[in-house]
């Protein structure tokens, strides 16, 4: 009976229906431990690692690095550590045979043996399978770079930096005097016209992903939107109240929405619902998601269970997950759950933002600038105030006006009295 088990493509959301392989981290015949990264799956959102349930050795690759499959397909075999002693441990094989002595041929003594030479081990190279993919379609070496990443892991942002430094190394050589002579001019003439052209970049299998995903959700899911505009004058006092304490995490603004957005989810549990072909599907955890600005793109990684979290057990638990994000080092549990995600442009000086719904999810909360402006206090005289302007995108399949509005003032009456978001912290 084989001890054989099975590597499938995992699901890591609700609409997820395909991915791909985006790297393997250990070849056939290779010892793994539990724990450790076996494959990289790519979805739109991110390249996600999958580690080993336990000891093992992994004997088939049967889906390679690159190639689109269905959800639930079997990409790979291993073997339990010790379930196969000739299976999973090639390393303790029987030595072979001894070879037969062979007599060699004469020589003649004007040629010299060969001397093999010493196999050089390969460098092992650490980098995300994002910053791969852009090294192989760039033409840019990894070895030797050091990576910004986590322990010195190559990402998309540092093979992006390679390729712009040689970019401007070439345009200085264009227009040097040696440049100039003839031929080398015809050439600088060519690359110019290149440029002048245009280059056409193929998508990466995530940008295909997130383009036919985004198409889709704006074709099938009815949005409807909902806009509004929220003193912040309370919230900024408390925020920087927070950021004087000592031993505790600076807290932000987007840290605050957070937290707001899943206390009002506790406050209108309607919300916390998405639809699915089978239909309407409570979620049994309070999650929110939050889109993040990478250097490999934008992402949408989900800061789970924070029904029992205080205040800055929520800080902590979204730095972790916007760090994972940004290094392409997103777990599955990042990336799957939550029914609204917080997409925060207010960096940008826009005063509101509707936002596309993330697929799978039935709302998202567009955040848009800072302003300020005046408004008339109970006696009609002017007072300068700190307004945030809010959009709601709702799936109009699940949610109501009425049911929309009441999550949103809710959300509102959270964000101007903050002090409710402490309770715990």
């Amino acid at each position: 009976m084989s001890a054989d088990r099975q590597l499938v493509l995992p699901k890591l959301g609700l609409t997820m229906t395909e991915g791909s392989v985006a790297e393997w981290s250990i070849q056939p015949g290779t010892r793994f431990t539990a724990g450790q990264v076996v494959f990289v799956v790519e979805s739109d959102k991110a390249a996600v690692e999958f580690e080993a349930p336990a000891d093992g050795v992994l004997h088939e690759i049967l889906v390679p690095v690159g190639q689109t499959v269905a959800v639930g397909t079997e990409i790979g075999k291993w073997t339990l550590a010790g379930a196969s002693a000739a299976a999973s441990r090639p390393d303790e094989a029987q030595p072979p045979a001894a070879p037969p002595t062979v007599t060699p041929a004469a020589t003649p003594a004007t040629t010299p043996a060969a001397t093999p030479a010493a196999a050089t081990p390969p460098t092992r190279i650490i980098a995300t399978p994002l910053a791969r993919r852009h090294a192989s379609s760039g033409n840019v070496d990894l070895v030797g770079m050091t990576g910004t990443g986590p322990h010195g892991r190559i990402v998309a942002a540092d093979v992006a930096a390679a390729v712009l430094a040689r970019s401007e190394t070439t345009a200085t050589a264009a227009t040097s005097p040696a440049a100039k002579a003839p031929g080398v001019a015809a050439a600088a003439t060519s690359t110019a016209a290149a440029t002048a052209a245009g280059v056409l970049v193929a998508p990466t299998t995530s940008q295909r992903t997130m383009a036919a995903r985004v198409s889709a959700s704006k074709r099938e899911i009815p949005h409807f939107y909902l806009s509004i505009d929220v003193d912040m004058g309370e919230l900024f006092a408390l925020r920087q109240s927070l950021n004087e304490l000592p031993d505790r995490p600076r807290a932000s603004v987007t840290h605050l929405l957070i937290a707001a957005v899943a206390q009002a989810l506790r406050m209108s549990p309607d919300m916390n619902a998405v639809w699915t072909e089978e239909g309407l599907q409570q979620l049994p955890t309070l999650d929110v998601g939050l889109a993040v600005d990478t250097p490999h793109g934008l992402m949408s990684p989900v800061v789970r269970d924070l029904g029992q979290q205080s205040f800055f057990g929520i800080v902590r638990r979204a730095d972790e997950v916007i760090g994972r994000a940004r290094t392409a080092s997103l777990r599955a549990a990042d990336v799957q759950g939550g029914a609204i995600t917080i997409s925060n442009a207010g960096m940008h000086d826009v005063r509101y933002m509707s936002s596309i719904i993330v697929p799978g999810q039935s709302a998202i909360l567009g955040v848009g600038s800072v302003q300020s402006c005046f408004r008339p206090d109970a006696e009609g005289r002017p007072v300068l105030r700190r307004e945030l302007g809010l959009v709601l995108s709702a799936d109009h399949r699940i949610h109501t006006g009425v049911s929309a509005l009441t999550f949103l003032n809710q959300l509102k009456s959270i964000l101007q009295r903050p002090l409710q978001l402490l309770a715990g912290a």
